[in-house]
Order: C-alpha cells, then sequence, then structure tokens
C-alpha cells in the first residue's frame, strides 16, 4: 500500500542522491579552533569570508580561539537574573516610589477617585 508521498524515505534537511552536475560548491577553507579543555575543531568557511577570533567548541560548548598554545579562558556563567534585579540596576529606590505614586494616581484617576 502506498503512501503517496514523493519524498518517502528521505528526511528534511538532507542532501540530493547525487550533487547536480551543473553547479559547484562554492570555495572553501577550513580553520581550526582551539578551547581550554584541549579540543580542536575544524570549521569550514567559505574561502573569502574572514574567520572569527573565537568560535564556541561544538564539543564542550566553551570558547576557542585560534592559537592552540593560548586558547580562550573558559567562561564563567552568569548567575539568573529576574527581570525585577535588572530594574533594580537601573533605579534607585527613589525613582522606584516616584514611579509607583504616578501609576498608582492614574489608577485612581481612572476609576473616579482622585487622590
Amino acid at each position: 500500500m502506498s503512501s503517496g508521498s514523493a519524498i518517502r524515505g528521505s528526511r528534511v534537511g538532507s542532501s540530493p542522491v547525487r550533487p547536480d552536475e551543473r553547479s559547484e560548491p562554492a570555495p572553501r577553507r577550513e580553520v581550526t579552533y582551539f578551547c581550554a579543555a584541549g579540543h580542536a575543531s575544524e570549521i569550514l568557511f567559505a574561502a573569502e569570508a574572514a574567520p572569527p577570533d573565537a568560535w564556541d567548541c561544538p564539543r564542550c560548548g566553551q570558547p576557542a580561539g585560534l592559537d592552540r598554545q593560548n586558547p580562550p579562558g573558559r567562561s564563567r556563567a552568569e548567575p539568573y537574573k529576574s527581570h525585577l534585579a535588572y530594574v533594580k540596576e537601573r533605579r534607585t529606590d527613589e525613582d522606584g516610589a516616584k514611579i509607583l505614586e504616578e501609576a498608582l494616581a492614574k489608577l485612581r484617576q481612572r476609576r473616579g477617585r482622585g487622590n
């Protein structure tokens, strides 16, 4: 029994079975990045593109650089901050009280209570 699917047996993102004879892949070059854990990752870039100085290691996720002898240090995990923590960094307690009072005054005015 046929399912009627034209792409049966292939998966999304797969390449054609044989390359198209009329097209040629763009020229590429391989650049090796080294992380502090000792991993070496070969990344392909377009031949005319300038490779970035740093790249995330695909094996451990740490930053990797072009120099094998001096790889970048491990990245520090930033602790989670709530929205309120970010707001408190930007506003003083006095600013917060003033903004709260203005918002409450507008709310009271909409409800018809006045001050």
